[in-house]
Formats: structure tokens, C-alpha cells, sequence
């Protein structure tokens, strides 16, 4: 006879969400976090739930339209993915919503299967925010030489330490943390969605670290505008002692977790 374990059903959950009225992905004590409120409402279908897993955390306010988590249920429960898409959307908060919901292999881990993400960052260049862009991208004037600004997105590529360009979690692991990443990618949209002024940052590699990306580009942005030199970054991107760090973090206005990466046999087909 098979074990309980054996008979359950894995689900993939392909999730956007606003990020702004949120604390962020990682469930806290508080609660009003992302993974907060999906469990509440897969428990509320489902009280055998325990636990939903995400590919990885997302700061409070950064959005998502890519974010992929996974919950299992017992062999006896019958609801299929489209079902589970329908019933959580049917009471999740307008925010955030199941873009997808796929059975999967009880090999695929949203967390330890990814082999890569891809981060977005728009960036408002023009005199004026649009108010529909409150929240969703950072404003910073006058950001023009996208050349210098490529050739700056270029020294992030490659496999660098980046303990300078990530934050202290302060859970007693910051000094012996793995800092290494291997980016391979960091490009510049210009005009994204057709409209000028507006400048879209992606970032893709095989992890990232706490606030990583917002160090990057805060960092990038320092450097058009003097603040840093190509030098002092590439020093930085050496690795360093845990006291050293780039020098701005940009906001979480304008971050958005696009995609997951997993391994060819594990997509859905």
C-alpha cells in the first residue's frame, strides 16, 4: 500500500500581485503579506493545507507578475488546477491574483527546483510621474546617457560577489552567507511600453540576494550621476567585508519579480 505521502497532489501556482498594500511575499507575525493571505484562502477551501511554498521572498511594495509557489493536498481531494484557480481568485483580494494553476510532478519545488529569476525595474526619466505610476516606478530626472548607463549594467554581468550589494537580513547568517551569483543578463529597455521617459531595467541570474536589485540599480543611477566611479564598483563587486556596501539602495517603487526559471522537464508543457 502506498504511503500517505505518496498520494499526494502537487499544484504550481503562477501568482501576480500588487505589491504595494502588502509587507512583502514571506509570511511574518504580523501577517498582511502575500503568502499570508494565500494560505488563508487555500486553508479556507482546504483545512489539510499546511503550508504554500514561494520560489523566493519579495520586499514590501515590489510587485510580481511571475512569482511561482506550490501547495500539496491528499490523493482524495479532487479538485483539479483550473478549479483552484477559480475558487482562490474567487476570494483573494483584488491585488493578487492566480494567474495559473497546473498539477505538477512532486519533484517540482518552487523554491529548490528554480534555476534563475528575471527582475524588472522601471524608472520615470521625464520632469513629471504620471499619478498612474505612483508606486510603480521610480522617478529620478534626467537619467539620459543610456550608453554610460549600458556600459555601467555591464560590469554587473558575469559571476561577482555581491555581499556589497545586499542588505544585512540580521538573522545571525549575514557573515558565513553564500554571496556569489552569476548574472547573466542586465539590459535597458528604453521608451518601455511605448512611452518616453519611462526606462525599464532587467536583471536575470541564478539568485538573488537580499535587496540585491535595488542595490544595483540605485547603484547604476549613482554612477550617471558622479557619484560612484567604474572602478569603485568593480572593487565592490570583488567582495569585501561585511561592512562595506554599495552605496544606494534604490526604492521598491518600480521592482517586479517577472519570472522563474525551472528546468526544461519540470515546465509545464
Amino acid at each position: 500500500m502506498a504511503s500517505p505521502e505518496s498520494q499526494k497532489r502537487r499544484f504550481r501556482l503562477d501568482i501576480a500581485y500588487d505589491g504595494r498594500p502588502f509587507a512583502g511575499w514571506q509570511s511574518q507575525v504580523g501577517g498582511n503579506t502575500v503568502q499570508d493571505i494565500l494560505l488563508s484562502e487555500l486553508q479556507s477551501v482546504c483545512p489539510e493545507i499546511l503550508t504554500v511554498q514561494g520560489s523566493g521572498r519579495t520586499d514590501a511594495g515590489v510587485c510580481a507578475t511571475g512569482q511561482v509557489a506550490h501547495f500539496d493536498v491528499s490523493g482524495d481531494w479532487r479538485m483539479n488546477g483550473g478549479e483552484w484557480q477559480r475558487a482562490l481568485n474567487s476570494k483573494l483580494p483584488p491585488a493578487i491574483r492566480v494567474m495559473r494553476c497546473l498539477e505538477v510532478s512532486p519533484e517540482f519545488h518552487a523554491r529548490f527546483s528554480a534555476g534563475g529569476k528575471l527582475y524588472r525595474y522601471d524608472i520615470v526619466t521625464g520632469d513629471v510621474l504620471p499619478p498612474l505610476l505612483h508606486g510603480l516606478a521610480w522617478h529620478r530626472r534626467g537619467l539620459e546617457d543610456l550608453e554610460r548607463l549600458a556600459e555601467v549594467l555591464g560590469l554587473y554581468v558575469g559571476t561577482h560577489d555581491f555581499r556589497a550589494f545586499s542588505a544585512n537580513r540580521n538573522d545571525g547568517k549575514d557573515e558565513g552567507r553564500d554571496t556569489v551569483r552569476d548574472i547573466t543578463l542586465a539590459e535597458i529597455e528604453p521608451e518601455a511600453d511605448g512611452v518616453p521617459g519611462r526606462m525599464r531595467l532587467r536583471f536575470r541570474g541564478n539568485g538573488f540576494l537580499y535587496k540585491m536589485v535595488r542595490f544595483l540599480v540605485g547603484t547604476a543611477v549613482y554612477n550617471l550621476e558622479g557619484k560612484i566611479s567604474n572602478e569603485e564598483m568593480r572593487v565592490l563587486l570583488q567582495g569585501c567585508e561585511v561592512e562595506k556596501k554599495a552605496p544606494f539602495c534604490a526604492p521598491p517603487d518600480g521592482l517586479s519579480l517577472e519570472r522563474v526559471y525551472y528546468p526544461e522537464s519540470l515546465e509545464p508543457s
